[in-house]
């Protein structure tokens, strides 16, 4: 399976990007998932509109990336309640033929308890863009921000919650892709 994660931060050392660091890993090591992580802030992007999709290399490299994924996890810090502005700009560039069908595991980093309402505004996103949100979804926020010198969270429950969120996108991402293989067989038998 492939998995494209787009790390939605602008910061140097964001919590976001060490989170989908940290679960890319996770995918690699024990689902023998094929990764690609793309951190925005080493891939800028014009603010959207319908003519820089054509004109731009990285607004093109981003959406074939998304397009020949099987499942998507995207990664946010919280910011007024929402998703950074940088991913939402991303995001914009996606429309239904890319995302439509496909799994989206949402992830937030918070400065507060957790990130719920930019999880919330993630998964409306991802509606509209016809996907399928995983059931399950990752935040940590304050007191629970800290990685050891390996990348792996310090904080045993943040460990556990990612294994099971990730864990359930994994599963949700092979029946899906079960299924689409199913039904184009079933349309050129």
């Amino acid at each position: 399976m492939k998995i494209t994660m787009i790390a939605g931060s602008n910061r140097e050392e964001a919590t976001s990007t060490y989170l989908l660091q940290y679960i890319g890993r996770q995918l690699e090591a024990r689902h023998q998932c094929s990764v690609t992580l793309i951190q925005l802030r080493e891939l800028p992007l014009p603010f959207f509109s319908p003519n820089a999709y054509e004109s731009d290399a990285n607004a093109r490299y981003l959406v074939q990336q998304v397009a020949e994924a099987d499942g998507l996890i995207l990664a946010s810090p919280e910011y007024h309640g929402s998703v950074s502005g940088m991913l939402k700009n991303a995001l914009d560039y996606m429309n239904g033929s890319h995302v439509s069908g496909k799994p989206v595991l949402s992830v937030s980093s918070a400065g507060g308890p957790v990130g719920v309402s930019s999880l919330l505004n993630l998964q409306t996103i991802v509606r509209n863009l016809h996907g399928v949100n995983c059931p399950e979804w990752i935040s940590i926020g304050y007191g629970s921000h800290s990685f050891d010198s390996n990348g792996q969270p310090t904080d045993g429950g943040v460990r556990e919650r990612v294994e099971q969120a990730v864990g359930a996108f994994v599963e949700l991402t092979r029946l899906l892709t079960a299924g689409a293989a199913a039904a184009a067989y079933g349309r050129n038998a």
